[in-house]
């Protein structure tokens, strides 16, 4: 494999800036960019960086060999100042040097390949990093620290053992010998079924990775939806005006709180329109619905007689509506919303946001130990299903072939969950989630 590059932070200015190399014979360039070599291996070195006999930037360098790196290659790490005239020095000195620029999950991709990590482990380490809460979090972390491999390997050591007795049944039929009775067969097999049923029931489905959780904005026009966006936010991320339209299309952010990250989206207000620019706003609006996680229909004391038009919208999705404006004065009516506060002046946002993170929150793993794929689960469900199967040939005691052969399948689907067996296709799928320079 080349030698391949990335920016693993960041492109925009901030106080560092941390480029990744790696790939075999990289660190024979140390010598060429560095004033003075680095010696020693996972030693932080303050070096100033060179590039044609010209400074580039004072900066920190630590070096990695072969199978001690995260890659399982020579790799190596520049800490530079972070602004925008220093990245792009530092890429014109790499590529310079014949190096790659690395593509997206290129370096665990490498880790993989080089046997650092495990194909599940592998795709932890995005859901560690897209992780919305501390819950999310430590399943995540879980998975990243082997356990959740170590659980599919102990399966597959499991089936292994069932397999020997069968093919010996089937291997030495004409002994004087029950493979299967003397083995305890068809008691482990039960137990295992049970067992794996209880590991899958600990495992939570995230879907594809990187899915954060969405808050989505609808309503009649003028009615703050853009008010409380910025709120929200705590800036003025959306234009507000009052003539009805100024938002036309989907305007999207991300809100921390109470250690739970979710994304906001502001959107075109839901009237009949002429504006074909506005309700193509308004039909992307409507789309957009079926991906959120949570729909909040803010109206006015002007507008909250459209309430029912907008539930019968959203259909089957978390609605809360909010009655906005309340600096104005008392509604009347005001107790058919969930909320009633003011954008303008924050009354009632605390309150707000408590019930909003607390819904969102519900929505992640509870006592689910483990960050589990789509595609896992439905290997897992293969398993199970080839498990039941040859159970149920062994308790008719026919059909031995099949049954191992069904034995054979459970174990081949745990060995693609960690990526013993796995298509090339696959991998290009999953390490194309994650973003470049991890």
């Amino acid at each position: 494999m080349s030698v391949v590059f990335a920016l693993a932070t960041p492109a925009s200015r901030s106080a560092l800036c941390v480029f990744r190399v790696s790939g075999d014979g990289c660190l024979s360039c140390l010598k060429d960019i560095c004033n003075i070599p680095p010696v020693k291996p996972r030693v932080f070195y303050n070096r100033l960086l060179i590039s044609g006999g010209a400074l580039v930037d004072s900066v920190g360098v630590v070096f990695f060999e072969g199978s001690g790196s995260y890659t399982g290659e020579d790799s190596f790490e520049i800490y530079a100042h972070g602004g925008l005239a220093v990245m792009g020095s530092v890429v014109e000195l790499l590529q310079e040097q014949g190096f790659d620029e690395a593509g997206p999950g290129e370096f665990t991709k490498r880790a993989f390949l080089n046997n650092k990590l495990s194909l599940s482990e592998a795709e932890s380490v995005v859901d560690v990093i897209n992780a919305s809460n501390k819950r999310a979090l430590e399943a995540s972390a879980n998975s990243l620290v082997g356990g959740f491999s170590a659980e599919v390997f102990g399966f597959s050591e499991k089936i292994d053992v069932l397999r020997k007795h069968v093919e010996g049944s089937i291997d030495f039929s004409d002994e004087d010998y029950d493979f299967i009775k003397e083995g305890g067969v068809l008691g482990s097999l039960s137990c295992l079924c049970a067992d794996f049923g209880g590991f899958v029931s600990k495992c939570y489905v995230s879907g594809e990775a990187g899915s954060k959780k969405m808050v989505m904005f609808v309503g009649p026009p003028n009615s703050g939806k853009s008010s409380l966006f910025n709120r929200l936010l705590g800036s003025d991320r959306a234009l507000v005006s009052s003539t009805p339209g100024t938002t036309r299309d989907l305007i999207e952010s991300e809100v921390f709180y109470n250690s739970l990250s979710f994304g906001v989206v502001d959107t075109a207000g839901l009237r009949d329109t002429k504006n074909m620019i506005e309700k193509s706003g308004i039909t992307l609006a409507l789309e957009k619905i079926k991906d959120a996680d949570v729909v909040v229909g803010v109206f006015d004391d002007d507008n909250k007689a459209r309430l029912d038009e907008v539930v019968s919208l959203v259909g089957d999705k978390l609605f809360v509506s909010v009655l906005n404006k309340s600096d104005l004065g008392c509604f009347e009516g005001a107790e058919g919303f969930d909320f009633l506060l003011s954008a303008k002046t924050g009354d009632g946002i605390v309150e707000f946001k408590d019930s909003l993170s607390k819904m969102l929150d519900e929505k992640e793993p509870g006592d689910q130990k483990y960050f589990a794929r789509m595609r896992h689960v439905r290997l897992f469900d293969r398993c199970l299903s080839s498990l039941e199967s040859s159970m149920l040939k062994l308790k008719k005691g026919e059909d031995l072939d099949l049954a191992a052969e069904d034995l054979r399948l459970a174990r081949s689907d745990l060995d693609e969950v960690v990526g013993i067996k796995t298509a090339d296709s696959l991998l290009g799928d999953i390490f194309n989630d994650f973003c470049i320079g991890k």
